[in-house]
Formats: C-alpha cells, sequence, structure tokens
C-alpha cells in the first residue's frame, strides 16, 4: 500500500482566519492527505455537504439544493466527532484553497445521483482548476454518468467509480469507462474473488469505503490496495504503521 488514508469527514487541524466557515480536516497520510467530500450546487455556489438531504445533519427539511446558500450558513451541521459541535457547510472554493495551501490532495464526490444540476461537472472542474488542483484531484460518484460528462468536459480528469455491493470483474468495467479507480463498499471488495489481481494487471487503483475496522483496514493494505476511506484516518494510520 502506497500509504494514503483517505477522511471520509472532516476533523479540525484549523482554517485559515478568512474562512467564516470552520472547514475540518485530519493532518494523515505519509505523504499527503485525500479528503473526500460531497459537493452540491445550489443558488450557483458549489457547497461542500456529505447528503443530498438535510435532516439527518441539519434537522432542517428539505435538499441542500433548495436554498440559497445564506440560508445554508443558518443551518449549522452536526458535527462528525462532537455533536454538542455545530459547524456551516463551507464552500469549494474555501476547501480547495486550505488543501492547496497545505500541499494536499483532494477526492470529490459529485452528489447529483438522485437530482440533475445543471452545469454541476463544469463548474466544479472550474473550480479546481482556478484553485490550482488538477493535478491532485481525483472525482468520485455513484452516478458514472455524471463522471463521463465530467470526462467529456476535461478528458484527463481522473475518475473513481462508487458502488456498493460486489460486482463480477469490476476492472473489466473500470476500463470499459476508462477510469483510473473503483470506490467500493469495503464488503464488497473483500467479497470479489480475484479484486486484487484483476486491478493490479488492469492498472486500475482501489479505495474501498468507509472502513472503520483497524484489522479490517490493516488486511486491505497488505493485500496491497492504494488507498482506504474512512471515518478515523488517524487510527487507520497508526493501525498500518504499526502492523
Amino acid at each position: 500500500m502506497k500509504g494514503v488514508t483517505i477522511c471520509r469527514r472532516f476533523m479540525r487541524i484549523g482554517a485559515r482566519p478568512a474562512m467564516r466557515r470552520k472547514t475540518r480536516f485530519a493532518r494523515l497520510r505519509w505523504r499527503r492527505i485525500w479528503a473526500p467530500t460531497a459537493w452540491s450546487w445550489t443558488c450557483r455556489f458549489l457547497v461542500v455537504f456529505h447528503d443530498d438531504e438535510l435532516s439527518r445533519l441539519t434537522g432542517f427539511t428539505g435538499s441542500v439544493a433548495d436554498y440559497t446558500y445564506a440560508e445554508l450558513c443558518r443551518m449549522p451541521v452536526i458535527h462528525a466527532v462532537d455533536a454538542t459541535e455545530r459547524d456551516v457547510a463551507p464552500l469549494l472554493e474555501d476547501v480547495l484553497a486550505l488543501l492547496y495551501e497545505r500541499r494536499l490532495s483532494v477526492n470529490i464526490e459529485l452528489k447529483n445521483s438522485r437530482a440533475a444540476f445543471p452545469a454541476l461537472e463544469e463548474k466544479t472542474l472550474e473550480a479546481v482548476e482556478k484553485a490550482g488542483m488538477r493535478e491532485k484531484t481525483i472525482y468520485s460518484s455513484f452516478n458514472h454518468y455524471v463522471l463521463m460528462k465530467l470526462r467529456e468536459v476535461d478528458p484527463k480528469a481522473k475518475i473513481g467509480l462508487l458502488y456498493s455491493e460486489a460486482m463480477v470483474d469490476p476492472w473489466v468495467y473500470a476500463n470499459y469507462l476508462h477510469a483510473d479507480a473503483i470506490h467500493p463498499h469495503y464488503l464488497a471488495a473483500l467479497g470479489c474473488p480475484g479484486l486484487i489481481e484483476g486491478c493490479k494487471k488492469a492498472g486500475v487503483e482501489i479505495h474501498p469505503w468507509t472502513c472503520n475496522d483497524e484489522q479490517v483496514v490493516c488486511d486491505l493494505a497488505s493485500a496491497g490496495i492504494e488507498a482506504v476511506i474512512t471515518n478515523y484516518p488517524d487510527k487507520a494510520r497508526e493501525a498500518i504503521e504499526n502492523r
């Protein structure tokens, strides 16, 4: 394993004073950090938010896209680690600026599987290019048509195919779509015979999600995957280094 730990949710290491939104990251990884996030297109702004709907993380009803960003700022998000803390969903441009400053990489998950957001792919690519993060970004989505549209705009964009159930020979499908990586649920990865060998031969990276079991993280690392997505990257990194 190359030593990549992908942080699925944000944790505090301190944000720039100019950012009034409390963007949280975890300082992990051996060489760099990947911070996967979800983006929604609302009122001409790209907003970082994990769910399509607001209810689970804010207690408010409706979709992220139903509100302006000013309204979303009045809907504090329940903090992933400490439920007594509340954060405000940051803008993509602010997160990318912080990542650029810290020389980190990012996995952007586009959240338009249930509803279409016009120009989401184009606007996301523009924001990444403007931030100077083009070479350090991989895009993922459960909606693979979205990734194909993204590739139409930028043929060199790195893409990872998100999926939750076991697939037969997923590396064949990944090669068919010219994908750089697969992002399977970690149980789907464990339940796929020949996955490591097949992907290695096909030149497809494996980034399973969301594995919080330290022993399973170590098993996946020992098997040769390139990255693991977890809610506890600090524990995952320590487990991998001490295995």
